[in-house]
Parts: C-alpha cells; structure tokens; sequence
C-alpha cells in the first residue's frame, strides 16, 4: 500500500465517524451508542449502531460492518488508498505517498483519468455541435433521448475520421494507447479505437470516466455497409477499467440503490438510460461481460435485493447454482423482473414506461422465475404430462441449497400438477440424493480433527476428551461467553487479566478472546483477525455492557464465575462420559468429581470464593494441557 501505515492510522484518528454517517443516515444517541436506520439494507425498526469512541459501526440486521475507511469504501465503492484520500482531504491531512513506485503508479493513473475526462468532453462537444453528428442526433431522437438526457449521461459522437480525436487532444502516444482512446495501425500511424459512433462514457462509482462504449449508427434504407461492424463495441481493459468489477450507471445510481436497498441490473447501456427515463433510477448495466463474482461483490456494498431486468431466456440462462452461491455468500436477494415477452426494457420505456415500472414491482425470486419458466410449458391434460412437468420442475426446485426454500415450492408443484405434497416432497430429496459425478466420488471423507474420536496409545486406557474448538454441539456458554467480551473489549484493564481462553466455549469467542490479547489495541485486534473474529468484535465494540459500571456486584466477577461455572460443568460431563467407557478408571475419576464439584459449591463461599475460582481454573488449564 502507497499510504503509510501511521498515516492511515492519523486518518482514522481525526476522522469524526458519527458525523461521516450522519451525512447519510439520520442517528440518534442511545447510551454510549449512536443507531439509525442502516444505510446497507431497508429496514423500518433502527439496527444500525455506531461507537463514537472507537470509531466502528455494526448493523445487527445485516452484519454490514467497518470503520470510517470502510464505510467510505461501501457508500462510495472505491478501493482502500482512495477511501483514505477522501478522508484525509476532509480532516485537512496531507498524505505522503508518492513513494517511488507507488508514486510512479498514482501519476500514471491520474494521467489516464485525464484523457478519458478530456475525451469524454470532446465527443460530448462534438455530439452537441458538430455537423458531422446530425445522423447521431436523429438517431438518438428517435429512441427518445432530448438534451437533458443526453447532458445527463454526457453522451457523445465519435466521428469517422481515423485519428480525429488523437488530433484533436494531441494526447502522448503511449497515454492514447493505455487509456484504450487509440491504437497503432499496422502502418504505424495513430489511430482512433472509436469511430463512426455514438459514445456511452463509463463511470467509476465516483462519476470519473474509466472507459467508453460505442454504439454505430443502425443504416438507412438501401444504404447497407459493406463491412458489417458488432453494434456495440468496449473499451480494452486499463489500468483505470476492469470489465468484471466496474457497472454501467452506479455514478448515477448509487443514491437511489442506497435508499431502496434495491439494484435492477441490466444488459445495455440503453437499457439504463430507459430505466432513468421511467423514473427507475436505481438501474446499472454490466459492461460486456456477463454478472459475475466481482461484480455481486461491489453490488452488495449498496444493496442487498438485486433485480434482474434481462429477458426471458437470458435470465434462465444464468448458471443456477452459481446465483444461489452468491446470494448465500453476499447475503443478497436475486430476484428477476418480470418483463412482457420479447421486450427489453429499452423498447419497453419508450413505448410504455408504466408497465416497465410494474415490471420491477412485480419481480419474482429467482427460483419462483424458474418454476414458473417450466410449469408455463407444461402440458396438463394427462396424467403422463402432469407427471412429466413435476418432474422437470423438481429437478428446479431441487437445485436450491436451502431445505426450507425448497419445501415452501413443494405446495406449488403440488398444486399445479395435482399430485400429493408428500410424494413431491419425497422426489425432491430422492434428486437431491443423487451420488456426486466420478470426479468427486473418490473424494475422502474421513472426519475432520474436531469430528474424530480421541485414540488411546499402546496398553494406554482411553483419555478422556475435553470439549473441542470447532465443536457444533450446543454451548450454554455462549451468552455469558459473549458478556465477558464486551468487558474485554469495553472494559480491557478489569477484564482481560482475569479472563482466559479455556473459559470460552464457543470456539469463535475463544479466537475473539485471543485476538483481544495478541493485540495492543481494538483496532489492532480487528485489522489481524480472520474475517468472522472482526466481524464479532466490531459487532461487541458498537454493544454496551450489560451489567453497568455501578452495580453492586462487580461485573467481571459475576460474569468469570458464570464463566466458569459453566466451563467447569461442562468438563465434568466430559469426564463423566469417559469414565462410564473406561471402568478400571470410574473410581479415579469419581474422586476427581467429588473434589470439582466441592470447588464449585465454594464459588458462593465470600470467605473462599475467589481460592475455589483459582483452583477451579488450575484444574480446567491441567485438564486441557494433559489433553
């Protein structure tokens, strides 16, 4: 990274983080906290909280988290170095990261933005005023577009000349080549990548133009071209412009999806602009490419229900089980808007932008899309069709990873090819079951360290297991275990001196734990951590404490001995479950039992609790180091 580390760690500093939100979600203080409405997802109840003190925020409803850098990251979807620029210009920090190759890299860049603004501006003035671009303007007329639209999206006119652009910006070659505005023929002559069409300028979410995509003009009556060109054409890839990670009309969009909590994508550029035109301002475009991992990954920073506004066939076209993986992976909605057969919803806006409005209103889940795909083809009249169509829409239905999703269609199956629930619901399971294509069946499937059974040593008895990180049975310590590190994370000097791994039970609490410890600060703790560790502690830095500071009984001692009552208890079982399969040990481990729980009654003791407490944590640490 160009930026140095103590200077983001100056940014983050002097940021205020609750004025930053605040410019975009009304907040109201609640204790120590500040909650409002979260600006990631639609909500009516507030789950959005934010720590002044730490700088963090949490959103309980959709587990959006991050500090300052990442809320300007996901509002304004631009990488880390940027996020720290804006907020560095906006605390008056002056940054010094025009170091060597760094420096080289961010002078390069802003030389490409340069010339992709300046030719933006060119084509948008040679659209507006030239002669050459009256065909270009007429054409536009005719879908609809009058000057407001076409200053909006600053479109623009690219004319026939070989190197009328290159001529007009006198831009160096190597900036012309790399920006993808030109090319070197085989003549080694400069030339134009656009010409003889109409120009749809690319934006960042930031409204800088990355790229350019060129529509040519549709031919006049008996005048056919002799070379048949590809009606749109893009911009190469760049150092400024990724195809897979960059969305036609997020600039313009980006509010409206913020607010809505809803993104419509769509095919084409036009298509954007229709939906604009109709009033449907939340719609992006993918830029040549088909929607992609990358692209789910920038969408989900602004929306969590995405609308599919392509047609029929396209969007049944999509691979099904990569479009569950991604809402299950991003925690987003997929669902697909129901346009009328045939149209796109370019057309559809021109000629009736009222129904390309409902269209998205009444857009469906992804799966319900399909069902209803194969089901609208079926043929009812006979017994063998009816069964014909369950068929095919279980195997639909059985593609879905989840078990409740998949029963709520059951009942739809059922009733549209009048067969009973139960047999469907058989079916289903019975696809689901399949064995796994050869390429997988010889995969092994031996238990996983935490699944596999503890193996005695030559003439040993078996030992007895303590409770293993990673294992998915119940944990009633998970509340208290969950207290102690909000005390941790709130209260570090009380609480972590007498707080130790061993005492958590939940596996993630224990990293959590660990972390806070490995760590000299919070900030610190969440930037090493894996992702599900950060997650939780920013999560804890934006909850108070439930017991207050003023209580009669001091917190942390209430909450170590919930701790390791619980912890205590649950080794005993451990050991009791041992000795039960080992019985030349049961005398041994009674004794051993005897002595625990005799500790345990001593916890209420004022006058021994605190010696029963540290005899109590001697004997789990023994028990976990013999293990």
């Amino acid at each position: 990274m160009a930026i140095p580390d103590d200077e983001v760690a100056q940014v983050r500093a002097a940021t205020d983080i609750v004025a930053l939100i605040g410019e975009q979600v009304a907040l109201r203080q609640q204790g120590r906290r500040f909650v409002g409405l979260c600006p990631f997802h639609a909500e009516k109840t507030p789950s959005f909280s934010v720590n002044a003190q730490e700088g963090l925020y949490y959103c309980f409803g959709c587990r959006a988290s991050g500090d300052a850098i990442t809320f300007v990251r996901a509002t304004e979807a631009v990488d880390f170095a940027e996020a720290v620029r804006r907020l560095a210009a906006r605390a008056g920090i002056t940054l010094h990261e025009d170091r060597g190759a760094a420096g080289e890299d961010a002078r390069w860049r802003s030389q490409l933005y340069d010339a992709m603004e300046r030719a933006v501006t060119w084509y948008h003035e040679r659209l507006l005023s030239a002669r050459d671009a009256g065909a270009a303007r007429e054409y536009l007329r005719s879908r609809g577009y009058d000057g407001a639209v076409v200053r909006r999206f600053r479109l623009g006119w690219a004319p026939t000349e070989w190197d009328a652009l290159a001529r007009a910006l006198r831009l160096p070659e190597r900036v012309l080549t790399a920006s993808g505005l030109g090319f070197v023929n085989r003549r080694g002559l400069v030339q134009d990548a656009f010409r003889g069409r109409v120009i749809f300028p690319i934006c960042d979410p930031s409204g800088r133009p990355v790229a350019l995509g060129g529509r040519v003009l549709p031919p006049r009556p008996g005048n056919e071209p002799d070379r048949a060109e590809p009606k749109y054409k893009n911009s190469q890839e760049t150092a400024i412009y990724a195809k897979r990670r960059t969305l036609y009309g997020l600039n313009w969009a980006k509010q409206e999806v913020v607010a809505t909590g809803e993104v419509v994508v769509c095919e084409g550029y036009t298509d954007v602009i229709g939906f604009h035109q109709a009033g449907v301002e939340r719609a992006v475009a993918t830029c040549g490419t088909a929607l992609a991992e990358e692209h789910f990954r920038l969408l989900r920073n602004f929306a969590r229900r995405i609308v599919l506004a392509y047609d029929a066939d396209a969007a049944g076209e999509m691979a099904t089980a990569r479009v569950y993986e991604w809402e299950r992976r991003h925690e987003v909605d997929v669902a697909v808007a129901a346009l009328p057969a045939g149209s796109d919803p370019a057309d559809l806006a021109a000629r009736d932008p009222a129904a390309l409005v409902a269209a998205v209103a009444s857009s469906r889940p992804f799966l319900q899309f399909r069902l209803e795909r194969v089901l609208e083809r079926a043929q009812l009249g006979s017994a063998e069709g009816r069964a014909r169509a369950a068929e095919a829409a279980i195997e639909v239905v059985a593609e879905h990873p989840d078990d409740l999703v998949r029963d709520q269609y059951v009942m739809t199956i059922a009733d549209y090819c009048r067969i009973e629930p139960d047999l469907v619901r058989r079916r289903v399971e019975e696809v689901r079951r399949r064995p796994s294509p050869p390429a997988e069946r010889g995969r092994s499937r031996r238990p996983s360290p935490a699944q596999a059974p503890a193996e005695a040593g030559p003439g040993e008895p078996a030992r007895p297991p303590a409770v293993r990180p990673g294992s998915t049975r119940p944990d009633p310590s998970s509340r208290p275990g969950l207290e102690a590190l909000r005390l941790a994370v709130h209260r570090p000097e009380a609480a972590a001196a007498r707080l130790e791994p061993v005492l958590f039970g939940d596996e993630l609490q224990r990293r959590a734990f660990v972390a806070l410890c490995s760590a000299e600060s919070l900030h610190e703790a969440i930037d090493g951590a894996p992702a599900d560790v950060a997650d939780l502690l920013r999560r804890l830095a934006v909850e108070e404490p439930v017991v207050p500071e003023d209580a009669p009984v001091d917190p942390v001692d209430a909450v170590v001995s919930q701790l390791l009552r619980v912890a205590v208890r649950r080794e005993l079982a451990e050991l009791q479950a041992w000795a039960r399969t080992n019985p030349e040990r049961l005398e041994v481990a009674g004794a051993e039992s005897a002595r625990v729980r005799r500790w345990l009654e001593e916890l209420d003791d004022p006058s021994d609790g605190s010696g029963a407490a540290r005899r109590l944590l001697a004997w789990l640490l023994d028990r976990r180091r013999e293990d």
